[in-house]
């Protein structure tokens, strides 16, 4: 049925003053998810900084930072499906005003953070806040948007994710030359007071009418797996071994723990998830495709930073700078990539995003340390270019195919597997990255004094750091260690375009393809529908 311009399509449940100031109310929720995703990178910058010696830093060692990072990654991803269950059940507002100055409480505290303990303490607070923000975001839009509209606000909203983590960096860098490391975490309480300001003044609260009796046991599961599973991947990741006791005990309890809230939900008459999604091949392809697009950014985000700052010896800042192209292209693209989807349909779209992103992972393969600036600008720009295609059609499958009022479930499961692919994607090349290194630079560690070779070896980092407390000769050291560090990523490079490649299997299999042309002014009403319209099992829209 055609609309007449100007007109609106009947939606009950968005009333026409919420309608008139829906593009307000999405900057709104941009501005809370940039600070949330932002400070989910900009730690990265000030490692060093906050390991020095007070008053300088706090003199954290290096298993006191990797906690600093991981203690809000952990919480983080532990409670993203319970946040937007939660959301669905008791109103999204009331959970995004909650997480918001939960985590605004948690910067102001980290910020003041006299050792490295109370730092991970506030890490995890904020966390735990930025867990109820995300998803919270995502349902509202989906609440306050008609559904021809939903395309380009999922596009917005997820070019602001992709800008968030581009601009980390540079935010950081810019703070740590003017402020002491704590301005990183202070930055974020002005912008919380007037995000605060703004949802309790715009955001419209919306929750689903008829939830059901809470799941309590799924619930349960749904925390223990996560925390389980992510603990694991980021254990892995350290210690750059799998095989570890530890870390299989970890992974392999979670996917145990996750596979028993499967077989529960699927038995349990008031699941908290609906299982009978994933058995739709373009629900579970679009799932899996958010989990390897992020695996992917966050791969590529985590070795190039050593290879711009270690090898190529740029600034924080000026490695930050280098990701604009990579920012800018999420969202200048991100939003327009339904009009894509439009002409050739989210298979052709998406299969054709995951080849670039691809081929921008392949690229790094043929990088050393005299490669132009402006190839590696070119290199961000086609990385970009594809994540902007992939990452705005498989969210809007995944939104489009739950009722209106499952919103805060949809987009926890958008976002839970979007964080599971990105811890991956850090603790799986973090370490091929290390293994490979380690293996490059041991033959080099000869006149390295026997008691720091272990430490040595352990990544470039520490190697360039034993290098110039040699002096002078330290200077072959520091060679060996930039070319040990290009073969392995060379090596690592090469294994993430091999996932991208799978990614772009995923979606060519089993996304949809072109849509069918729209019906004629005699059609009957639902003879034809775009491609999103589909409903698994055939589930109503609202």
């Amino acid at each position: 049925m055609s609309i007449p311009s100007g007109a609106r399509a009947a939606a009950p449940g968005i009333p026409e003053a919420i309608h008139r100031r829906r593009w307000v109310i999405l900057v709104v929720l941009m501005f809370s998810l940039l600070i949330v995703v932002l400070d989910n990178s900009i730690l990265n910058v000030a490692v060093k900084t906050i390991a020095s010696p007070a008053p300088t830093g706090l003199g954290a060692t290096q298993s006191q930072l990797e906690w600093a990072i991981n203690a809000y990654t952990l919480v983080f991803a532990g409670l993203l499906f319970t946040a937007g269950l939660l959301g669905d059940r008791i109103g999204r507002k009331k959970v995004l005003l909650f997480g918001i100055l939960l985590f605004g409480t948690g910067s102001a505290l980290a910020a003041l953070s006299g050792s490295p303990a109370q730092l991970i303490t506030w890490r995890a607070l904020m966390g735990f806040g930025a867990a109820f923000v995300m998803p919270a975001t995502l349902a509202v839009l989906m609440n306050v948007f008609e559904r021809e509209e939903q395309p380009r606000a999922i596009g917005i909203w997820a070019g602001s994710v992709g800008v968030a983590i581009a601009i980390g960096p540079i935010t950081g860098g810019v703070l740590l030359e003017h402020f002491w490391w704590g301005s990183i975490f202070l930055v974020n309480v002005p912008v919380v007071i007037v995000a605060l300001i703004a949802m309790m003044l715009l955001v419209p609260e919306s929750k689903d009418p008829s939830p059901g009796r809470i799941d309590p046991l799924g619930v349960v599961l749904s925390i223990v797996g996560l925390v389980l599973l992510v603990y694991g991947i980021i254990r892995g990741g350290q210690l750059a071994d799998f095989t570890d006791p530890v870390v299989l005990a970890s992974s392999i309890g979670g996917l145990l723990v996750l596979a028993g809230f499967v077989w529960h939900e699927k038995r349990s008459s008031h699941p908290a998830i609906d299982i009978g999604y994933f058995k739709e091949p373009s629900f579970a392809a679009a799932v899996a495709a958010i989990a390897l697009v992020f695996f992917a950014l966050m791969g590529v985000t985590f070795f190039s930073a050593f290879y711009m700052q270690s090898v190529r010896g740029w600034s924080a800042l000026q490695s930050g700078l280098m990701l604009l192209p990579l920012a800018a292209t999420q969202m200048i693209f991100a939003p327009r990539a339904r009009l894509l989807v439009d002409r050739f349909g989210a298979r052709a779209t998406c299969t054709a995003g995951m080849l670039l992103v691809a081929a921008g992972l392949a690229s790094f393969a043929l990088f050393d340390d005299t490669t132009p600036v402006w190839v590696i600008c070119l290199l961000f720009f086609v990385q970009g270019t594809g994540m902007a295609h992939v990452m705005t059609p498989v969210t809007v499958s995944v939104m489009q195919a739950l009722p209106r009022e499952k919103a805060g479930s949809g987009s926890a499961v958008n976002n839970t597997f979007r964080q599971v692919g990105g811890a991956l994607g850090v603790a799986v090349l973090g370490s091929v990255l290390s293994t490979v290194y380690r293996g490059g630079i041991e033959g080099h560690l000869g006149e390295v004094p026997a008691g720091a070779r272990e430490a040595a070896g352990e990544s470039i980092e520490a190697t360039l750091g034993i290098a110039d407390r040699m002096g002078p000769a330290g200077a072959p050291l520091i060679a060996s260690a930039h070319d040990a560090f290009l073969k392995a990523m060379h090596v690592t490079a090469t294994g993430s375009a091999a996932v991208a490649l799978l990614g772009a299997l995923v979606v060519a299999l089993f996304l949809p393809g072109k849509p069918a042309a729209a019906p004629g002014p005699g059609a009957a009403d639902g003879a034809a529908a775009p491609v999103g319209e589909n409903r698994p099992g055939g589930r109503a829209v609202r």
